[in-house]
């Protein structure tokens, strides 16, 4: 059996897939993996002993043009563009798979779907929140210059009304894609690229699936890429000279809101008299003096590193939350983009932490949210929580995978 699991997005995209990879193959599957050729990304996939397929355009690269040409591009300009050369890059990754698994950016899935369709394979699309899809307990996603109508409640009249948006959006350069390559054009590229059995790859007790009509949903764990690596020992040095210290990181985000809001953070963290630890990520955080107070590290292991911790300060990425979850450390969410509000917001309904209102946090609105996160009661929540996240995620999914293949 051969499987083809693709992606493109942030970290946060790639490790599931990378941890779903390690799974497949140790049920004897042969497995390719198609993701961004960041360093970051290739240094993860090379560690779990997988050879990396690269995607059209490194990531960082990608965004960080993306938001210098913002008023230049715009957005279905720029979807079709990726639908046209990720389709290029996982066609022939894809030669002699039986089964395609597509997650990450719309457009990159819908590349993948027509792939399999031109193959005659097998396709599954798989998302890590459930934000993304159509619920009547949830509204949709607004797109830039598609707002979603603030006095419009009824959710079911929304995601109807954004079937409308994504063909706006997305519709035009997927189906003239589409059409060069001799397929047929859909008049609903959403459903037709999520499916009518969209699997979501999120911690039920995390980031529940309520059920609805809407949608046929299978939920089966987060992917947890298992990791062993030991911290470095200058971080161990500074984790033993004193009290555990504030985690501040916005992973791979390269946005300058990040980095205003990290040096925020440092300012009212210190405030607190609380130590900082501060991961430099593709926002470049940086410390603002050279007080020891402070530690600036690159990218290290969550796993470990996170029980040690007093809170974990972040943008609000699915695999961040988690971590943090599974660790048992109150977290403070600072969402910045796409999901990241809901993970802001059921951060704080669980009582694991806080969610701040918005990129763009002041002294006092951070400082008021750390309170939050670190009183006994948020710590204990979160403590008691940690043991209640699954870790088979991606062993349920990669059974999954296999029984749809032999049938």
């Amino acid at each position: 059996m051969r499987v083809l699991l693709t992606t493109y997005g942030s970290r946060g995209d790639v490790e599931p897939i990378a941890g779903l990879a390690v799974e497949l193959r140790a049920m004897g599957v042969e497995v390719r993996v198609c993701a961004p050729p960041d360093q970051d990304f290739m240094d993860l996939l090379d560690r779990a002993g997988l050879p990396l397929i690269p995607a059209f355009s490194s990531v960082r690269e990608w965004v960080t043009k993306a938001l210098e040409n913002k008023a230049a591009v715009d957005l279905p300009t720029r979807a079709a563009e990726i639908v046209a050369a990720q389709f290029d890059a996982i066609a022939p990754a894809a030669q002699g798979c039986d089964l395609i698994l597509a997650a990450g950016l719309f457009p990159s899935t819908a590349a993948a779907q027509s792939v399999a369709e031109q193959l005659g394979i097998r396709y599954v699309y798989a998302t890590y929140c459930p934000h993304w899809l159509p619920s009547t307990h949830h509204r949709p996603h607004a797109y830039p210059g598609h707002p979603v109508p603030a006095e419009v409640t009824d959710n079911r009249v929304l995601w109807d009304r954004d079937i409308q948006t994504m063909d706006a959006v997305f519709g035009g350069g997927v189906n003239a894609h589409r059409t060069w390559i001799g397929l047929p054009p859909v008049n609903n590229v959403r459903d037709h690229v999520f499916t009518d059995r969209p699997w979501l790859a999120s911690d039920p007790v995390l980031s529940p699936w309520q059920q609805t009509d809407l949608r046929d949903v299978v939920q089966n764990g987060a992917w947890i890429l298992p990791d062993e690596r030991p911290l470095p020992t200058e971080l161990l040095a500074f984790l033993d000279a004193g009290t555990p210290p504030v985690y501040v990181g916005f992973g791979s985000m390269p946005m300058s809101a990040a980095r205003e809001a990290g040096r925020v953070a440092i300012e009212a963290i210190r405030a607190q008299g609380r130590r900082v630890l501060l991961l430099q990520g593709w926002a470049d955080l940086a410390l603002t003096d050279d007080r020891d107070d402070c530690f600036v590290t690159g990218e290290v292991n969550q796993q470990v590193l996170f029980g040690r911790v007093a809170a974990v300060v972040h943008h609000g990425g699915a695999g961040t939350t988690t971590a943090a979850a599974r660790a048992g450390a109150p977290q403070l969410v600072v969402p910045q983009i796409g999901d990241q509000p809901y993970w802001a917001r059921r951060v704080s309904e669980l009582g694991i932490g806080a969610g701040h209102d918005g990129p763009a946090p002041t002294f006092d609105s951070f400082s008021a949210a750390l309170k939050t996160a670190l009183v006994p009661k948020t710590c204990a929540r979160a403590t008691a929580m940690a043991g209640t996240i699954r870790t088979d995620g991606a062993a349920v999914t990669a059974k999954l995978l296999l029984d749809m293949i032999s049938r």
